[in-house]
């Protein structure tokens, strides 16, 4: 039946490239320790079988294998063409609108605060542990598309956010440029190290739709699941933070490997990033045509840089990522966030992203003053949009302390191009209700004026 489906496909579509995942496959890539027999097992796993043709569309098998040998017990076959989506979202009526946080995001005055939260889907949420038993390794979860899906889902139907971003990892797209990674449960990222030139070499220029068809499909489901009101977000990580990890083969405290790099073998670092850069920009051009209607770029640990050496080797790559979208995609909000960042912020916004995204150490009222600062200093236009910044650890406290600090950041953030968030992720232990509430206090939230 399967080999009939591909010769089907084959005469009528032109096929270039097949990819076929087994349930063998699966199981060698996810449970090598376990050995599976007939009759040993019957949990269904989904997996996808992409066809790429000449004429660039994408069909989408979905099959259905058991994890006993090769078997096909039942498939269901969908097509989809690799034509961008269309960036707005249509109403019941069918009248194109874009979403609250989006117009937001663009600097627009809305009719109240947009919000949703840094990592709201995960580790916080009773239904996303439950889930992790049935798939217990991180990438199963993210790139499962339906898996995916389902977690990404979550915090926006428990808590009604704005904005609905799609369960991944800054890591996802290593492997498309040739460099494996794995997510230790305990230690988290894990890497062969980058030292030489030879291992630079090694790297070659990201194609999304061949290396990650999971997060087309992930987020062409997310754009048809969530409501016209809601925004579809996508992200990417910076080229500096992700050669973090490249170079230090793991997180740390320190990041002493990287820095050492930086000031014995620059040039090295700087090819390290440059290829990081044209990859991570297609990525970012590729979540866009597949749904996402605003990119997130997260440069996490450039806040371990001093001002000089961010703008030698986190700005200008961040800059390459963000030009890649303006070009293309102008409409499109970016965002960027880096955690202790500030001594950065009017740098970042020099950068000429549309939002910036300031962490819980910055006031409010002066974040603002400073990305307007450092956007006129750079010659750009606008006073330029800010995201955040509640202490994630305000969520730990009682509802009168959550409404009290939410509303003085909204207060102090103005109505103007302010999209409410917290100022790093939320917390593992953050209870449940105490998220709905911070929710809940920032949709009730309004401005003089607003509705």
């Amino acid at each position: 039946m399967l080999d009939l489906l591909i010769n089907d496909v084959h005469e009528s579509h032109e096929v270039e490239k097949i990819r076929v995942t087994t349930a063998t496959e699966v199981n060698d890539k996810y449970h090598p320790d376990k050995q599976t027999a007939n009759g040993a097992q019957h949990n269904k796993i989904q997996s996808t079988i992409i066809l790429f043709t000449t004429r660039m569309k994408l069909i989408t098998a979905t099959v259905f294998l058991a994890s006993i040998g090769n078997g096909v017990h039942s498939f269901s076959a969908t097509s989809s063409t690799s034509q961008p989506l269309s960036l707005t979202n249509t109403d019941s009526s069918g009248n194109t609108i874009d979403p609250l946080l989006i117009r937001a995001a663009r600097g627009e005055t809305t009719e109240r605060v947009p919000v949703w939260m840094m990592r709201q889907a995960g580790r916080h949420i009773k239904e996303y542990r439950d889930l992790c038993k049935k798939y217990p390794t991180f990438r199963e979860r993210s790139e499962i598309p339906e898996v995916a899906v389902e977690v990404s889902l979550q915090p926006w139907r428990n808590y009604q956010t704005d904005g609905c971003i799609l369960f991944s990892d800054i890591l996802t797209p290593l492997p498309g440029m040739g460099v494996e990674f794995d997510i230790d449960e305990k230690v988290g990222p894990v890497v062969k190290p980058m030292k030489t030139y030879d291992d630079v070499k090694k790297m070659h220029l990201i194609d999304p739709s061949t290396a990650m068809p999971f997060v087309a499909e992930a987020l062409r489901t997310l754009r048809q699941e969530v409501t016209p009101e809601t925004a579809v977000l996508g992200f990417v990580g910076c080229p500096y933070t992700l050669a973090t990890y490249l170079v230090e083969g793991k997180t740390s405290k320190e990041y002493l490997e990287i820095k050492k790099m930086a000031f014995t073998e620059p040039k090295l670092l700087h090819a390290i990033l440059k290829n990081l850069a044209d990859s991570l920009g297609e990525y970012a051009l590729f979540q866009i045509e597949n749904g996402a209607q605003l990119i997130q770029i997260f440069d996490s640990w450039a806040g371990h840089l001093s001002p000089r050496d961010y703008d030698e080797f986190a700005a200008p790559y961040q800059k390459m990522i963000l030009d890649k979208i303006k070009e293309k995609y102008p409409t499109v909000p970016t965002v960027t966030y880096i955690k202790h960042s500030g001594a950065l912020i009017e740098r970042m916004a020099a950068t000429g992203v549309d939002v910036v995204s300031l962490d819980w150490t910055v006031d409010m009222a002066e974040g603002r003053d400073r990305i307007a600062a450092g956007r006129a200093k750079a010659g750009l236009s606008g006073r330029g949009g800010v995201q955040g910044n509640l202490d994630p650890g305000v969520l730990f406290g009682d509802f009168a302390t959550i409404k009290e600090r939410a509303e003085e950041i909204m207060k102090k953030a103005g109505p103007t191009g302010h999209v409410m968030n917290l100022g790093h992720g939320i917390e593992a232990a953050t209870p449940e209700e105490n998220a709905a509430y911070f929710i809940e206090t920032v949709r009730n939230y309004r401005h003089e004026g607003q509705a």
